[in-house]
């Protein structure tokens, strides 16, 4: 089991769809009262690529994709059209979108991040795979153009030399999501005009 980095097409890709799932259990009480127990920490992502196929070559894309990672056997890049940047998907990226961390004067390694709120509630994601070329990163506000290098197959970045104590970082960046295959099958149809269609093509996000 290995995984490829490589993106699955972004043309197919844009017109899929999917998003976050969570896995949380209820239990109904005799009273109709409810206790409700969240089995997982951190949120998966499923997405189905079927709806990206508009045409022939697409599915054919597709079935060289699947072929080359052996089906489910190994992952690959994604990219989420609906959150794939570090900035509102209105907004450009900056190197002040995200708060890593603040320096201790010693630690030298920052994990990419990203912060979803809402009211006083908010959970961090761990970006693992950033986009190569798109990540920025500030201490207190000013962009450092030298001095670290951002790991883009584990979204660690690492200065030459630590930060001052107290140093606010924080990093801009798009990335992609760790995802494979759910499936070990596709399942093709072909009309008379020798279009092809496919009913679904299921994909789940890797944890890593």
């Amino acid at each position: 089991m290995a995984f490829h980095e490589v993106r699955f097409p972004d043309d197919i890709s844009r017109g899929a769809r999917g998003g976050p799932e969570r896995r949380t259990q209820v239990v109904e009480l005799a009273s109709g009262d409810e206790e409700r127990n969240a089995s997982w920490a951190d949120s998966r992502r499923r997405y189905d690529a079927a709806y990206g196929i508009r045409r022939a070559d697409d599915l054919a894309a597709v079935t060289a994709f699947f072929e080359a990672r052996n089906g489910r056997l190994h992952g690959f890049r994604w990219k989420d059209w609906g959150d794939f940047k570090s900035s509102l998907p209105s907004t450009t990226v900056t190197p002040i979108d995200q708060v890593l961390g603040t320096c201790d004067g010693t630690t030298t390694t920052f994990q990419l991040v990203k912060r979803y709120e809402s009211g006083a509630q908010a959970w961090l994601r761990r970006i693992c795979k950033p986009v190569a070329g798109t990540v920025m990163v500030a201490l207190s506000g000013v962009e450092q153009p030298a001095g670290w290098s951002v790991d883009v197959t584990t979204g660690v970045v690492t200065f030459a030399t630590a930060p001052a104590a107290g140093v606010l970082v924080t990093a801009g960046f798009e990335f992609d999501v760790a995802v494979r295959f759910d499936t070990d099958r596709l399942d093709v149809t072909w009309d008379l005009d020798r279009l092809g269609s496919i009913a679904s093509i299921p994909l789940i996000e890797v944890r890593r």
